[in-house]
């Protein structure tokens, strides 16, 4: 048999869209990592002094003097994404 030299590798079509796939994979990974971008609470007694869903929505609920807009989110935990004011009374996240 006689001696075959092997030619160096060349990407093919097949190739060169697996890297790109895993590219885009790992592009949406770093982009989709970054912090929540929330409004945070503002810092004043009325905010300082709310702990709970009821104490929110008595101000922020349909029939409240600043009601949330309809796209907002129906999850029951406010300061899951809004961020507690500096001297909050509440529990700590």
């Amino acid at each position: 048999m006689a001696n075959q030299q092997k030619g160096s590798w060349k990407p093919g079509k097949r190739d060169l869209f697996f890297l790109g796939m895993v590219a885009a994979v790992v592009l949406a990974l770093v982009l989709g990592t970054s912090e929540r971008k929330t409004t945070p609470v503002p810092d004043d007694e009325a905010h300082r002094t709310s702990t709970s869903r009821a104490a929110c929505m008595s101000c922020h609920g349909a029939e409240g003097v600043y009601p949330q807009s309809a796209k907002h989110t129906k999850v029951d935990k406010c300061f899951l994404c809004h961020t507690q004011p500096e001297k909050w009374v509440g529990a700590a996240k």
